[in-house]
């Protein structure tokens, strides 16, 4: 959701860098932004001042960091490890073993954010730790591909809740103004999982007497660490109701219609062009099902529950619709690129797993350098929307020169090409929050973000699926007649048969290769149109003044200067 070494972090801190001499830049910048307009909030009794940022509080920030670095080395290094997973398996489903993971990632977002707010986000980060856990130990065991993709589902419900509990604590810890640097710290240790990842996943893949399930398993100590560091670092507020009180606060209703649309919607979603056709009515039915209960839950939320999983409040002013439209396009943006350009590398160059992952360190060294500086010069100027511009900018050249990339192209091309698209993915995974808080009070920084994390997720999954159809369907065309005969009926061609290219003998191998290389071209441009739609986003939005205080309710417990765990969190915005 990157790789840099890691004293570039603390680097920032060591040499007391401040960017003061950023002042005319600061000026320029404030000058392209709009007037701030004024944000207003009621019960102003939940919030405190900013917290000392002493010991415990950067113990906390070690959890939040080692929490957010399981999700990302899973979901990179089993990425590079598909191909051999997929022939060890004998599996045709391959597909799932991304969709599957995402799907009960995005399923248990949102119920996680809502437990947050009722049991306290320690008790729901642990659970959550200990399912992926769980989840990790049954891939590992997998002896067919309907069980790989079962211990994927049970991993993907823990990192759903590990990726929103970890945003929501740091919202808790931090106030939104401060918070740029600090969630460019998190994007850092992201970037260095994602960078460990794919080398680790073709590492295991590549060797006989590791093989891809001591990936799986690796996961066991990593989450053991992390649980410990929580159960210890990590002293935060819990609510002072009872386990009965806590229960009725559930909006159960509310989550099992989410749970059960985005289920149905990424069914059709991974089904259609692959296993039965767009038209087919197993595509069409659970797609428009699942579409209409998405649109049930809203209304539902909207009016039922008096405590809602995702208050429409949160949708009432054009700055945070346009954060969660541009955080959609990024989700749908990172997803596909990351899961498919090892099929570049694999399929077009012929690197082994191993190779292909290191080939994606353009990618992860520019992502958290990025990610560190945009977050630093927000919290510095104070403003975010001519950030989020910049962003799209670079994402739109990145994906524009991915394009002109083929079988032959050149090392220093594709290194230069991710690099550019790095840094905008970088950027954008920090400057996205900025314009859907500002115009919220922080009594619903934990909804708003739940609902962050959720459409981002959501739309990954999105990002798996447009990006498998569009390359299933240009191969299925462009291989040759000879190749596909090769392969065992209803295998997926776009991983699945990338371990027989080496074998193919002259010049049937490069017909092969140039087919994938046409077929990803397509993929890269309908991703560049996607991208364009994330600068339009931008349009919508406002600069409005970001909070300068933290929700009192939460954070750690030496914070405290009241109880207020009983008060109401209901708050108003009068904004645009």
């Amino acid at each position: 959701m990157s790789g840099v070494p890691a004293y570039f972090a603390s680097s920032l801190v060591t040499h007391g860098i401040t960017f003061a001499s950023f002042t005319h830049v600061r000026e320029l910048i404030e000058s392209m932004s709009q007037t701030p307009s004024k944000v207003t909030t009621e019960n102003e009794g939940v919030v405190a001042k900013t917290p000392t940022k002493g010991t415990r509080f950067w113990l906390a920030m070690v959890c939040i960091m080692l929490s957010t670095f399981l999700a990302a080395f899973d979901t990179t290094s089993v990425a590079t490890a598909l191909p051999t997973i997929v022939a060890d398996l004998h599996g045709t489903e391959f597909v799932w073993i991304g969709s599957g993971y995402t799907l009960a990632s995005v399923a248990s977002i949102p119920m996680s954010a809502h437990l947050a707010n009722i049991f306290g986000r320690r008790p729901i980060l642990l659970s959550c730790i200990l399912l992926f856990a769980l989840g990790s130990a049954l891939c590992g065991g997998a002896q067919s591909m309907a069980m790989l993709i079962g211990g994927r589902a049970v991993q993907g419900s823990g990192a759903g809740g590990i990726l929103a509990l970890t945003e929501i604590i740091l919202s808790d810890l931090v106030p939104l103004q401060e918070r740029g640097m600090y969630q460019g710290l998190i994007g850092s240790v992201w970037s260095i999982a994602c960078t460990l990842g794919p080398p680790v996943g073709g590492a295991f893949a590549s060797r006989k007497d590791w093989t891809w399930r001591g990936l799986f398993y690796l996961n066991l100590p990593l989450t053991g660490i992390a649980l410990v560091a929580c159960i210890f670092c990590l002293d935060l507020k819990v609510p002072k109701t009872n386990l009965s009180q806590k229960l009725a606060r559930i909006d159960w209703a509310g989550n099992a219609i989410i749970v059960a649309s985005t289920t149905s919607v990424l069914l059709g979603l991974t089904w259609g062009g692959i296993r039965f056709p767009w038209s087919s009515a197993s595509v069409l039915v659970p797609l428009i099902l699942g579409l209409a209960g998405i649109a049930a839950f809203v209304v539902y939320e909207a009016f039922v529950p008096v405590e809602p999983t995702m208050p429409i409040r949160l949708l009432r002013n054009r700055t945070s619709i346009s954060g969660y439209l541009a955080t959609a396009v990024h989700g749908i943006l990172v997803a596909a690129v990351f899961f498919y350009i090892p099929v570049y590398f694999q399929a077009c160059k012929g690197h082994s797993p191993i190779r292909s992952g290191v080939d994606l360190l353009p990618y992860s060294f520019s992502v958290a350098p990025a990610a560190i500086f945009i977050g630093a010069t927000t919290s510095q100027f104070n403003c975010y929307r001519i950030q989020n511009v910049v962003s799209w900018c670079f994402v739109l050249v990145g994906l524009g020169l991915h394009t002109i990339l083929h079988v032959d192209s050149a090392v220093r091309n594709w290194v230069g090409f991710e690099f550019i698209a790095g840094i905008g993915f970088g950027m954008l995974f920090v400057v996205t929050t900025f314009p859907i808080l500002a115009p919220l009070p922080v009594s619903d920084n934990g909804s708003a973000l739940g609902l962050f994390i959720f459409i981002r997720s959501f739309f990954q999954a999105w990002g798996v699926t447009i990006g498998s159809t569009v390359l299933e369907n240009q191969l299925k065309v462009k291989l040759p007649e000879a190749f596909i005969q090769l392969l065992p009926q209803g295998l997926e061609l776009s991983y699945g048969a990338i371990p027989q290219i080496s074998a193919l003998a002259e010049p049937l191998r490069r017909q092969v290769r140039d087919a994938f290389s046409g077929s990803l071209v397509v993929l890269w441009q309908v991703l560049l149109g996607i991208s364009a739609l994330g600068l339009l986003s931008t349009l919508l939005m406002k600069e409005l003044p970001m909070q300068t205080v933290s929700d009192e309710r939460w954070g750690l417990n030496e914070q405290a200067k009241a109880d207020v765990a009983g008060k109401s969190d209901n708050a108003t915005v009068k904004t645009v």
